[in-house]
């Protein structure tokens, strides 16, 4: 018995991880400045970053130096080489004070961990391997240390572990550190079928999902176009990210660092599948929760105007609907059509679900279709009859597929 959305469960196992890179020491100098923190190292420090210039809107700053990589898992060649060169460049609004400031953490330690003290601000790294092309990260994992030749000002102690720690002082000098590109899956929200339609951490064969992390693309974000499909089959890597489930490539429609919109392959056993995102930073996994139910996205006949209570918003039509109105539903994760339809292919022929049932206040409601859109990979259409029952802003919308009840708690507003 195969149940929408939720036919088999992705506990997702920590698989693999990239080797961090290594900065090696930089000519390049960060100076910190202290501001009344007190004796314990507490407190938080202002930065002065890089060399900064201003075209009349945007100041951008950046500091650079060599890198080495730490040595790769035996068999696995890591994306940015063994070494290289890096750039750190932050940029932000106006041409003030640079916006960062810096703790040491733990107090009065030589590690420095950075904070943005504006909006607007960003800050990205660029590995640019030896003999190849540059490779931007936007979530950032790094850490920074000043070398032991680092050399201070206004500090009583000129210790590495004096940054931040006397009014007035700074300390310069070459900075060394670890910069690690992982993708790395959130835990334990990272990974739910998409949003709009019910967010389940429970996921079908070509279901829509989300993944959120970190790392988990090297391009600001990407959206795929037609040029990114072969005939009519989707793209399995979209800005240099793919995604496996349980081994087999999902298809990508959508990559930014923070967030993945996939789609899950046909064909996936039923049980526990590992998931993974691969970019050039390396490969990573991590685990998921349940989200909530929600009210139906209903739309009537006219397929504008959305089945929602009165003065819900004013930023769609809506309306009620009634006993004898058809009304069009949309959703994932339902299985397998007549004739069959992959993963991955634009639906381009008529095709039916079957076991599909549905009941609106309790009472059976008439489906006049079920199965996938045309034009779309993985989106199915119901198209439901409201039988005959009592008005009501909050009818319950149940569904069960092949015998097996959705989990989804969904409301329906009907009227008289």
């Amino acid at each position: 018995m195969k149940l929408p959305f939720v036919a088999f469960l992705l506990a997702l196992p920590f698989t693999c991880s990239a080797v961090p890179l290594t900065l090696a020491t930089s000519t390049q100098s960060v100076m910190f400045t202290g501001t009344g923190v007190n004796t314990s190292g507490a407190g938080t420090s202002h930065v002065n970053w890089g060399t900064c210039t201003y075209n009349g809107t945007v100041s951008t700053c950046v500091v650079s130096g060599n890198y080495t990589a730490a040595a790769a898992p035996a068999g696995t060649t890591y994306a940015v080489g063994t070494s290289g060169t890096y750039a750190f460049t932050l940029t932000y609004q106006g041409n003030g004070s640079v916006p960062l400031t810096a703790i040491a953490s733990p107090p009065g330690s030589n590690n420095v961990i950075f904070n943005f003290t504006a909006n607007g601000a960003s800050l990205a790294f660029t590995a640019t391997p030896a003999g190849g092309s540059p490779i931007p990260f936007y979530s950032l994992n790094f850490n920074f240390q000043f070398d032991s030749s680092a050399t201070c000002t206004g500090v009583g102690n000129c210790a590495v572990g004096a940054v931040g720690i006397s009014t007035g002082g700074t300390i310069t000098g070459p900075v060394v550190g670890t910069f690690d590109p992982t993708p790395v899956i959130t835990s334990p929200n990272g990974l739910i079928s998409a949003s709009s339609y019910g967010g389940f951490t429970s996921i079908a064969p070509a279901t829509w999902i989300e993944i959120y992390g970190t790392n988990l693309a090297t391009v600001v974000s990407q959206t795929w176009s037609g040029s990114d499909f072969n005939g009519v089959n989707a793209p399995t890597t979209l800005g240099g990210t793919k995604v496996t489930i349980g081994g087999l490539p999902a298809y990508i429609d959508f990559v930014s660092p923070n967030q993945v919109d996939a789609q899950v392959p046909s064909g996936m056993a039923a049980g526990s599948q590992a998931v993974v995102v691969t970019t050039a930073g390396g490969a990573s996994s991590s685990y998921f929760h349940l989200a909530a139910g929600q009210y139906a996205v209903a739309l009537a006949s006219n397929g504008t105007t959305y089945i929602l209570p009165p003065g819900t918003t004013n930023a769609v039509p809506t309306a009620v609907c009634h006993p004898g109105d058809t009304i069009l539903l949309y959703g994932i994760g339902f299985g397998p059509v007549s004739p069959n339809i992959n993963a991955g292919t634009i639906v381009g022929q008529a095709n039916s679900l079957s076991g599909f049932t549905a009941a609106i206040g309790g009472q059976p409601a008439t489906i006049q279709f079920a199965g996938l859109v045309s034009g779309f990979l993985g989106l199915y259409q119901f198209n439901v009859v409201v039988p005959n029952v009592p008005a009501n802003n909050a009818t319950t919308l149940t569904f069960a597929l092949n015998g097996g009840n959705g989990t989804q708690q969904l409301l329906l507003a009907v009227g008289n």
